[in-house]
């Protein structure tokens, strides 16, 4: 017993030199849209030591409000408030930019965390709390260097983001930036310059990916014709109806997985005029119209498995499932407009849903075809967890039939749809540098 403790023991800390050596590495990892993150490696820094007046007296006027922005903004890895921020945001945008809006923040967030890395391991300067036995250190601690400060690496890129595609919205998210950066000073987790520089290279990589990814939406114009044919979906509104034309990130285009024309709807039709709702197929039907789920479960997942207290690997999971659900939504939206699959309410005019139908075509589902990606995606990043995502992806589906507003066919396409959008970004990023031995491992 003795030795089997002394060699678990050895494990735990062979795993936490291994996990500190490859956090040091996130430098190196691939990026999405820059080159590289030491091509944008920052200049020296200046000598800490003429900043930590600053930051003691920081400490010493800190009144209730600055604790509570200290709370607030330490929560979560350093993207998780503007993830937050973007979900609510994308998920009512009814332009062709909202994907694009969602996708961009987080991969700009995540590259320049990983040219953050680079930097931070090319200087090594220490944090505020470890330079001055002074200061006190309210927020997490954190093993990595100090410059330049990864909450305002994201924050550069996310208000930045955000400002673009939202300006309504621009003199807001540059006042939250100012107070996360403030909080970081007065936390003692950061020094002035490091909050500075680091909002600066999250900005610069920010309007780098928004010129790089100028072309991604359609400047197509929409004919406004919708197919005057028995069986096809019809009404006088189609929403993003050339959303399928948008660039993809790892698809070759929408059309890479598009499935084949749906099929004669007739006896999809008996199936669901003949389902019996009880209160948990109902339920199970509210629940998916109204509710972010697959969003929130990740963050939920994320703080589980300390994944906050890893900023590169956050950051990284935020990215590949922003691309991910990206890619999906183009491909599903390519298949709804190359089909014009008609809803259950026009198919047969005395039916009734339990929801409202939405204003675009049936085949396949959104839903169905988000949560198949969703469910694959989050079996590759917390494989222990694989079969409750994937549970969750059949129910989600099956919600829609249930709400009565997609037929059976369509959720199933739609999961396999997702799938497969999902398995191509996967093997994508297993090239990445960011899947090491242990994951590895623990994977088996």
């Amino acid at each position: 017993m003795k030795k089997l403790l002394t060699l678990f023991a050895a494990f735990l800390l062979v795993s936490a030199h291994l996990f500190a050596q490859l956090e040091s590495e996130a430098g190196k990892w691939k990026t999405w849209f820059i080159s590289s993150g030491k091509d944008y490696r920052l200049t020296a820094p200046a000598s800490y030591k003429l900043e930590i007046p600053e930051v003691l007296s920081r400490q010493k006027q800190l009144d209730a409000t600055a604790l509570q922005q200290i709370r607030f903004w330490n929560a979560g890895a350093p993207g998780y408030r503007w993830q937050e921020m973007v979900n609510k945001l994308w998920m009512n945008d009814t332009s062709y930019n909202g994907a694009l809006a969602y996708m961009l923040l987080s991969v700009a967030t995540y590259d320049a965390t990983v040219a953050a890395w680079d930097t931070k391991y090319a200087y090594n300067r220490p944090r505020p709390y470890s330079a001055d036995k002074h200061i006190k250190n309210l927020g997490v601690p954190s093993e990595s260097p100090s410059y330049p400060c990864e909450y305002s690496v994201a924050a550069g890129a996310a208000a930045t983001i955000i400002a673009h595609f939202y300006p309504m919205l621009a003199d807001s998210v540059m006042h939250m930036a100012k107070q996360l950066m403030n909080a970081r000073i007065a936390s003692g987790s950061a020094f002035p310059s490091d909050t500075q520089m680091g909002f600066e290279l999250g900005k610069k990589i920010a309007e780098k990916e928004i010129e790089r990814t100028k072309d991604f939406t359609t400047k197509n114009v929409w004919d406004r014709k919708v197919p005057d044919k028995a069986g096809m979906w019809r009404g006088k509104f189609a929403m993003l109806p050339l959303a399928g034309q948008n660039k993809t990130v790892v698809l070759d285009s929408g059309s890479q997985f598009r499935p084949s024309p749906p099929p004669d709807y007739t006896k999809d039709m008996e199936e669901l005029k003949k389902y019996k709702q009880t209160f948990r197929s109902q339920s199970n039907a509210f629940f998916w119209a109204s509710q972010p789920y697959w969003g929130e479960i990740l963050n939920k997942k994320i703080f589980e498995n300390n994944l906050h207290l890893d900023p590169p690997k956050a950051a990284r999971i935020y990215a590949i499932t922003a691309v991910a659900t990206y890619d999906a939504f183009i491909a599903c939206w390519d298949a709804k407009y190359a089909y014009w699959g008609i809803r259950p309410d026009q198919f047969d005019t005395t039916y009734h849903s339990l929801v409202p139908t939405p204003p675009f075509p049936g085949y396949p589902s959104g839903h169905a075809a988000i949560s198949g990606t969703m469910a694959e995606l989050y079996s590759y990043f917390f494989p222990a967890d694989a079969a409750y995502f994937q549970q969750k992806a059949k129910e989600a589906a099956e919600s829609r039939f249930q709400a009565g507003i997609h037929f059976r066919t369509d959720n199933e396409v739609g999961l396999e749809l997702g799938r497969k959008v999902a398995k191509a970004v996967i093997q994508k990023v297993k090239s990445d540098g960011a899947d090491d031995d242990l994951t590895s491992i623990l994977r088996k």
